[in-house]
């Protein structure tokens, strides 16, 4: 079971997934403009937020991008009738971790909020994963290199603690997609990369925002990447 916040100005459309998700045991709060979802977005407890780019007031791509400036890490799926790579793109740009394109069918929105919401191990106070002077507090979900913190989404955090557990070792892109994706999900290596350019634009700079080179993340053509850990600076 998850709480999960849905955003849906379409109120039949609205209804059908409220009432959808609640037969599979979720709990659903539900908000009709992007004011609603920013004031209840804001609020812990979510452990995902379905929301819809096209909303009266304020643009879903705006909410995503103003609740990540808040420090709201909820992973968060897009509802977009735009199938475009561009607007694919803006989404994952303004902090989404998955979209969805209208019409969809009811079983795949179960899939990918299955793939968002799946639980991870129980965590250790205190236990953190580090390459060199990259931190990552479990227990807080803080990202730090040095005395810098490092913003990330929820996707982008899964992806980091990936390599962060597999350090010096080279990760195949399915490997990566079943893990950190789910293998129910149809992402591709267009996303995969997206998501690794991401990682090395946050972690790969120092204190005054300058980069630092060479990247901790290493491309394997034709297989992968690899976080290279023995490299990275102490």
């Amino acid at each position: 079971m998850a709480h999960i916040l849905l955003v849906e100005d379409e109120q039949r459309l609205a209804r059908l997934c409220k009432r959808v998700l609640e037969e599979e045991g979720h709990v659903v709060d539900l908000a009709e403009t992007g004011e609603e979802a920013l004031a209840l977005g804001a609020e812990a407890g979510f452990d995902a937020i379905v929301l819809d780019v096209m909303l009266p007031d304020i643009g879903g791509f705006d909410v995503c991008r103003r609740l990540r400036q808040q420090g709201v890490q909820t992973p968060v799926l897009m509802l977009t009738a735009r199938g475009a790579v561009e607007d694919r793109v803006e989404g994952l740009d303004a902090g989404a971790d998955d979209y969805l394109t209208k019409p969809f069918e009811f079983a795949e929105l179960l899939a990918r909020l299955r793939a968002l919401t799946r639980r991870a191990p129980a965590i250790t106070v205190g236990e953190r994963l580090r390459a060199g002077d990259l931190v990552m507090d479990l227990a807080r979900h803080e990202v730090r290199r040095g005395n810098r913190r490092i913003d990330l989404s929820s996707r982008e955090y899964a992806l980091l603690e990936y390599f962060l557990r597999h350090p010096n070792q080279v990760l195949t892109r399915a490997q990566i997609l079943d893990h950190v994706w789910g293998y129910d999900s149809d992402a591709g290596d267009s996303v995969i990369e997206i998501y690794v350019h991401y990682l090395r634009n946050k972690i790969d700079r120092d204190e005054e925002g300058r980069p630092i080179a060479p990247s901790l993340l290493r491309t394997v053509r034709g297989v992968g990447y690899a976080l290279e850990a023995d490299g990275a600076s102490s």
